[in-house]
């Protein structure tokens, strides 16, 4: 059986985590290879021995990891070399300095694989709108997680009180217009937990400070926060991966969202786009769903694996790696 090895150097619980738990776990994707999580460095992703047929990377993609990423080729020559996209995207390109730059440091690392995979179409339309990638070599594979856990967590409370954003304190994630915009709602009643670390902190703090309905918190599990939360908020300026507002309408959450990259694929019932990122629509947004009282149906969990599943089977047995009745070997130096 084919052996297939993701590598990584994320040390949180966060999305990536999950994903690459998710691969390693399900039945279906395990019936026809073997996945293995390989915790390396951004910057010498070479400096590991890997016997698989298949390297996938889910690095950040800079232009201090080239090197790494080239001697990672070069010590695999015969391997099949797959690299998932899980930070740029168009919303993240526009906020470059340089996008010049990027786009060239972005086409030299994608001709390093055989293969790239997007999270999202709108992430694989601008990867080819911008001839980052040779169009036969890329495809749209969703990510998905574990989400029994949060299939099972108590309904949300009706009508909704308590708000919750959860991810990392940085301009990407839009907690600093949620502020302003939760600060214009009137509702005494209402609440607003921000769950994350990051540069942002201490300003998110600061702008907080004046309204003692709003609270920010540091890191912890989505679940944790979605187990306080009625409803959640992703004012996101960009957003490759869908997999924060999926876990929330699993758990029966209603999702505020901004539409932008991944986001905009978003669909069913629960769910509430505010593309225009200002402080008007999103206070607007937020009094309305605080008025909300009746409940959302939850996304069905066994449906949600479905696109990933197949999404991963259809594109390994198109590179050839179908499963043996030899068992390959694995090891990591």
């Amino acid at each position: 059986m084919p052996r297939i090895a993701h590598l990584h150097d994320d040390h949180t619980s966060g999305d990536l985590s999950r994903y690459l738990a998710f691969l390693g776990r399900d039945a279906a994707l395990g019936a026809t290879a073997e996945h293995h999580a390989v915790r390396v460095s951004r910057f010498a992703a070479g400096a590991v021995s890997l016997r698989a047929e298949v390297i996938v990377s889910h690095l950040p993609l800079r232009l201090q990891s080239l090197p790494g990423l080239m001697a990672l080729r070069a010590r695999h020559p015969r391997a099949t070399l797959i690299h998932v996209e899980h930070l740029h995207c168009e919303g993240s390109a526009a906020a470059a300095r340089n996008r010049g730059r990027q786009r060239a440091i972005l086409r030299s690392a994608y001709a390093l694989f055989n293969h790239v995979v997007a999270l999202s179409t709108p992430q694989a339309n601008w990867m080819r709108r911008h001839a980052l990638v040779n169009p036969g070599q890329l495809s749209v594979i969703p990510p998905c997680a574990d989400l029994a856990p949060f299939a099972a967590l108590p309904d949300p409370r009706c009508p909704v009180r308590h708000i919750a954003a959860i991810g990392r304190l940085h301009r990407q994630s839009g907690l600093d217009m949620l502020i302003e915009a939760f600060s214009v709602v009137s509702n005494p009643d209402a609440r607003l937990d921000i769950f994350g670390d990051g540069p942002q902190r201490g300003e998110l703090r600061a702008l907080a400070r004046h309204d003692l309905r709003i609270r920010v918190h540091g890191s912890t599990t989505r679940l944790a926060a979605l187990r306080r939360a009625d409803a959640i908020a992703i004012p996101a300026r960009w957003q490759p991966s869908p997999l924060a507002a999926q876990e929330a309408l699993a758990a029966g959450r209603r999702v505020l969202h901004s539409g932008r990259d991944s986001l905009s694929e978003l669909q069913g019932p629960g769910l509430v786009t505010v593309a225009d990122l200002s402080v008007a629509a999103w206070s607007r947004a937020l009094s309305d769903v605080l008025a909300e009282t009746d409940s959302v149906p939850r996304l069905a969990v066994a449906g949600a694996r479905e696109p990933t599943v197949q999404g991963w089977q259809a594109l390994l047995g198109r590179l050839g790696c179908r499963k043996t009745a030899k068992s390959s070997t694995f090891a990591t130096i």
